[in-house]
């Protein structure tokens, strides 16, 4: 497998990067894992307009996804469109927000093909996926992808957990957020800090840290990797746009 960041900004766009936004590539197949804020713009620069062969959401929250409602208009308006409707693996609330952030007459089916996220195992394409619900106020899934004996885990949005914990497992690369500092009053049941996040990485036997979703302008991004680093003595990294790994 091959990940590739195209955003990794928590919140809202940073100065240097769009929001969440990361393609998985394995056989020639590529699975967009979130479409955040800003990151249609990466996605020409790094992969192609037309990359992904499918689409998974972890949430709806505007950072993880809102991208998603401009890509409508890629797919249905280009001189060569309409494209076929493209696979979207969402949280059930997801043809109705996007519906609503679209506006006009309001469809979106002719785009997207919809398939409900719920806690299990399922194939898309080449890989093979486990989605779990994590500690975020919202219907939020975790996500890990195997491969070819290879496995990379993406927390999305989370609290600590156990089922963060358990979709970790020894995965090969652990792609976490870090949203919040340690030392001050978080708070509870929303982001994981630096220290949150190594322990995690510890706990699950990880063999990689990739730590993303972190805020710029409320952060620091030095602190976060020196707590990340005080609980977990694996080798990490904060991640930024156009960044590719080799899981």
């Amino acid at each position: 497998m091959r990940l590739t960041v195209l955003g990794s900004a928590g919140s809202f766009p940073g100065p240097e990067s769009p929001c969440s936004a990361y393609l998985v590539e394995a056989d020639g197949f590529r699975l967009l894992v979130d479409f955040g804020s800003g990151s249609l713009s990466s996605l020409q620069r790094y992969a192609g307009l037309h990359a992904p062969d499918a689409i998974l959401l972890t949430h709806l929250h505007c950072d993880h996804m809102f991208d998603a409602v401009l890509y409508v208009v890629v797919r249905r308006w280009a001189p060569d469109g309409p494209y076929p409707a493209l696979p979207v693996y969402a949280p059930a609330g997801a043809p109705d927000r996007l519906r609503a952030a679209y506006g006009e007459d309001g469809s979106v089916e002719d785009v997207y093909q919809f398939y409900a996220l719920q806690p299990g195992t399922f194939p898309i394409g080449p890989f093979t996926v486990t989605v779990d619900r994590v500690n975020h106020p919202v219907e939020t899934y975790g996500v890990r992808l195997e491969h070819d004996g290879r496995s990379l885990c993406y927390s999305s949005d989370t609290a600590p957990c156990e089922a963060l914990l358990r979709l970790a497992q020894n995965a090969d690369v652990f792609l976490c957020e870090a949203s919040y500092l340690d030392g001050v009053d978080n708070p509870p049941d929303l982001h994981l800090t630096g220290r949150e996040a190594g322990e995690a990485a510890t706990k699950a036997a990880v063999g990689r840290l990739l730590l993303t979703h972190l805020v710029p302008a409320w952060g620091s991004e030095a602190h976060t990797l020196e707590s990340a680093a005080s609980a977990y003595a694996g080798p990490l990294e904060v991640v930024r746009p156009g960044a590719s790994y080799d899981v």
